[in-house]
């Protein structure tokens, strides 16, 4: 009995665990691209604050970014940013996460593919590199130059290609 309830307990570690991995996202620094006017920046900022795990939206009208503060302990998923961004009516130009290393490092749907190193428990910033994370014309270049990666191309949701960016 005492076996089975310490076999339970390190299951649900592990779960929890991984469950941890996923994301840990700190910020998210969002690059919007098609915005004409302010009423435009005001339908994302609206949708962005929307979120449950989102703390704080910093709008920045001259870049057209938006630096989302997110709450401790989200496992928020990227996709959810590039939903938010388009059910508003526009697209994603660029899209930099600041996270932990260990994140990166251990959570199997990020994929790096620029090779820097990364020291284990630190805080980085990571640009999503996928189709809808970056401009029409960036894919196109991304494409070229990453064409030997196999998944890459293969646009899969939930598998996300990453530069580190600091």
């Amino acid at each position: 009995m005492k076996n089975i309830i310490l076999k339970t307990a390190m299951i649900i570690t592990i779960i929890m665990m991984s469950n941890n991995l996923n994301a840990q996202i700190a910020k998210a620094e969002i690059r919007a691209t098609g915005l004409t006017c302010s009423m435009c920046s005001n339908a994302i900022n609206k949708q962005l604050k929307n979120l449950p795990e989102v703390q704080e939206v910093d709008t920045d009208l001259n870049t057209n970014t938006f630096i989302v503060t997110l709450k401790e302990g989200n496992t928020i998923n990227p996709n959810v940013f590039k939903e938010s961004v388009e059910k508003a009516g526009f697209f994603i130009g660029s899209l930099i996460l600041t996270t932990n290393s260990e994140n990166v490092l251990n959570d199997k749907s990020f994929v790096l593919i620029e090779d820097k190193k990364i020291s284990t428990n630190e805080e980085v910033q990571i640009q999503i590199l996928d189709k809808g994370y970056v401009t029409d014309k960036e894919f196109k270049k991304l494409a070229k130059k990453y064409k030997n990666i196999e998944t890459y191309l293969s646009n899969t949701k939930d598998v996300f290609h990453i530069k580190v960016v600091n």
